[in-house]
This record gives structure tokens, sequence and C-alpha cells, in this order.
């Protein structure tokens, strides 16, 4: 199972500064209708999959700017203690592995209720649960604050706001640093010539990221008009340094799209999902399709899932609904019931019929994996890249009365047409393996995105 940087979410949403779960807010299971779904309060029984939950552990940091806050008296909490009783129960009751990951769940109950007994402040108490939940060693499970509840629901609705430079960044540990995977429209960054795959070094003279490999996306973040030195590189040149101007960051996560020509001329639409988690990315999947076909029919798409941190069920199955139609594999929990993942297929400017190669690698999870790997299940793309590492545990919320949230892994994905495999286990295999450095190629040099192109000049 892959194991995922803090508050980096593999992808750091250096302009949200705030996880989710990612907070980029990242991720998540199937869910009945598209609007946002009620779910379990505190001492109820039955949750009901909400549009959000396969996030991965570790979102994004926090998009407020931290401040201080008085620390509370130590005194216990009946509320505190009543949420920890209830969050450990369904854990105990619900939670996707019987054995817990080999944790002796009785043993951590005693240990926590002991500490959360003695007495806590607020902060203290989310930090324990959150802690308590990452015990179980899925990189999954996940308990969030009150204000990271409103901010998750925020990304989910598209409606990002914060103030900085409009990047989503994600850390290179291995040559510090953290590149960028797209820039927001309009944004300082953007009007500053910064694009994806160019890397950010340093940031008012301190590196971008600590000593320990984890994003400081907190250093890009600040007041409106106020001023940031970046340190950023262009693959294959030399480092130089940017002056931006902070400005207020809003909308929707974008689906950068451009058309590409194979070395036979073919017309190729290029589509990179960074996210699953924003509830705006399918519609926008079906914009790019359109606005890419105005001037001549695609003869194939890419779609570049290599840095896709997974989302809601309700954005997977909308961006699937273009490319396929039906039961397309089943979720099922430790009790073996099982819920049926199906979509209503539909064609948008040749969608359905349209020859499609999708791009994985370590930094695909959750329903970016489950996406890529049912278009393979469905022999309906091939798969170009690298092996993912497995992260397709489906999350259930589990909402408390204090406004805080637990993200808890209640299943896992079946493949309809392999129920054998394993992607849990083994993640998702490309058909064809291919690899690069996203820092260190551009669009046009990246040997991934070649390989695709010269795959859709085969007979």
């Amino acid at each position: 199972m892959r194991k995922i940087l803090l508050i980096n979410f593999l992808l750091i949403l250096v302009t949200f500064g705030c996880q989710t779960i990612g907070r980029w807010i990242p991720f998540l299971a199937e869910s009945p209708p598209a609007t946002w779904q009620p779910t379990a309060d505190l001492g109820a029984t039955d949750p009901v999959p909400p549009p959000l939950p396969t996030t991965t552990r570790t979102l994004t940091p926090s998009r407020i700017v931290p401040t201080h806050t008085p620390t509370l008296a130590l005194t216990p909490s009946a509320e505190q203690l009543a949420i920890f009783e209830q969050l450990w129960r369904i854990v105990r009751d619900e939670y996707l592995y019987p054995d817990y990951n080999g944790l002796d769940w009785e043993a951590i109950g005693i240990e926590y209720r002991q500490r959360v007994q003695a007495g806590m402040s607020r902060e203290a108490f989310y930090q324990a649960m959150d802690e308590m939940l990452a015990q179980l060693n899925d990189e999954h499970s996940v308990f969030l604050s009150p204000q990271e509840v409103a901010e998750e629901e925020a990304e989910y609705a598209g409606q990002t706001d914060y103030v900085g430079i409009g990047v989503l960044i994600s850390a290179v540990p291995e040559r510090q640093r953290a590149t960028i995977l797209l820039t927001f429209p309009n944004s300082p960054a953007e009007q500053a010539g910064l694009q994806s795959h160019d890397s950010i070094l340093r940031v008012d003279g301190q590196p971008i990221l600590d000593e320990f490999g984890f994003l400081r996306a907190e250093l890009l973040l600040g007041q409106p008009n106020t001023s940031v030195e970046v340190l950023v590189q262009k693959p294959g040149e030399s480092p130089r340094l940017l002056t931006l101007v902070r400005r207020p960051i809003n909308g929707p996560l974008p689906v950068p799209h451009t058309i590409l020509s194979t070395p036979k001329g073919k017309r190729i639409g290029y589509l990179l999902l960074a996210s699953l988690a924003d509830s705006t990315i399918d519609d926008q999947v079906e914009d790019a399709l359109r606005e890419m076909n105005r001037q001549g029919n695609l003869q194939g798409l890419i779609l570049d899932n290599r840095y896709n941190s997974g989302g809601a069920d309700t954005v997977t199955k909308g961006v699937l609904s273009l490319f396929l139609s039906g039961r397309l594999g089943y979720f099922t929990n430790r009790h073996l019931e099982q819920r049926w993942f199906e979509v209503r297929g539909k064609n948008i400017a040749g969608s359905a019929e349209m020859p499609l190669v999708a791009l994985i690698g370590a930094n695909t999870v959750s329903f970016g994996e489950i996406l890529c790997g049912i278009l393979q299940d469905q022999k309906r793309a091939t798969l170009i890249g690298t092996p993912t590492e497995g992260n397709v545990e489906i999350l259930w919320s589990y909402d408390f009365s204090d406004g805080s949230r637990a993200w808890i892994a209640h299943e896992t994905f079946i493949p309809i047409n392999n129920p054998r495999q394993d992607w849990e286990k083994l993640g998702i295999q490309p058909d064809l393996l291919v690899s690069s450095n996203w820092d260190e190629v551009t669009l046009s040099t990246d040997p991934v995105i070649l390989a695709a192109l010269e795959f859709f000049d085969q007979p």
C-alpha cells in the first residue's frame, strides 16, 4: 500500500494550503444523488456513503494561514468522550479489515480513552483522533476538525478560495523541490509564465520542502497584494528568481487540455486529471472534449492520471460515462455486502468510441486508480506508464455533534471482468511500461506522452 507524504497529498494544492483529504481534498465513494448527502450523526448506525469517499491520507495543508489560537483548559469533555467512544465503535464494527491490519484495537481503545479522560484542548483532541486512525496504517482513514470539514466541502463544491499564487504542486523530495502540476487561469503564476512541469525550489529564500520532504505550502500563502520571491526552474534550464504578488484564487480546480499530433499527423486530445474531488471536473471534461473537437474530430484521447489523487464516486462516474456504460464492478465490505458501481453512458463529441490511452503512475491513487483500472478491465483504454501502488479503499464518512468528521475505510472495489484481481495489494499494472520524472520533462519531451502518441499510430 502506498505511503503518501503528509499534507502533501501527493499533490498539494499549494495554494489551497489545505488538505483533504487531501484536503485536496481531495477524494471519495459511491453515493446516491449528486447533492451533498447527509452523513452519520453522532449515534447513528447506518451512514450513507457520501459523494466524497476515497480519499488519500494527507491531502493538502490548511488553506487558512495559521494564526495563534489560545490553548484551552485541559478539562475532560463529555462531548469529546462521546465522540471518541462512537469513533472507536465505528472502527470496531465497520472497518474494512476485521483484523485491523494486525492492530490490537481493544488496546488502542484503552490507551486513547485514558488520554481523552485526562482532558485535552479541542485541537489536541482532533489531533489525537486522527493519530488513532493513522495507527490503522491504511494511509486512507482520517479524522477532520470542523474547520477541515468546511474546507473539504468547499473543495468538493468547486469553491476554491484562498490567497496565493495559483498553483497545484507535488513534492519531489529526491530533488528537494516541488513540481507544478497545473496553474490556475489568470493567476499570478500563470501570468508570470509558470507552467506544468516547472519546479519551485525556494520561497522567500526558504526551501519549499521541510527536512522530512514535506511541502511547506504555507510559504506561498499570505495576504492579498503582498509580494513573494519564488526560485523556479524549468526542465533543462537554470533556476531563476521571480517576484509574484499574491492574489485571491477562486473557482474550481482546472482541467488543462490541449491538442497534440502523432508522428503521422493524427489529432490527439490531451487532458490532465489531477483530481476527482471537485464536483465540476466531469463537466469540465465534457467541455474540453467539445472544445478540442471544434476544429476537427479528435482521433484519440490521452487521459493523464499520473497525479490523479482521487475524489468522489459521483465525479468518477461522470467521467467514465463519457467512455463506458453499464455495470463496471462492485464495492464490498467486511460483511461481504455488495453495492454495484454502474454508469449510464453518453456520447460527447464522439467520446463513446474514441480510442483512449490512460497514463498512470505511483501517484495515481484512490478513485484515480479505480477509474484507470476500470478502463483497462473493460478493454476500453490502453494504460501506459508505471504501476500504481494500490490504494482503492472506499471511505465512508461519519459526522459528529461538534462538526468534526471521520472518513473510515469501509469497502474495496472489485472489477466486474477480473474479480480476483486485488488492486489494493497489487495496484494497477500498465499495458506498456514507460517512466519519466515529471519535473525533468515537458509536454513535448515526456517519454510517456511520446509513447502514447506513437501508440495511436499503430495499425
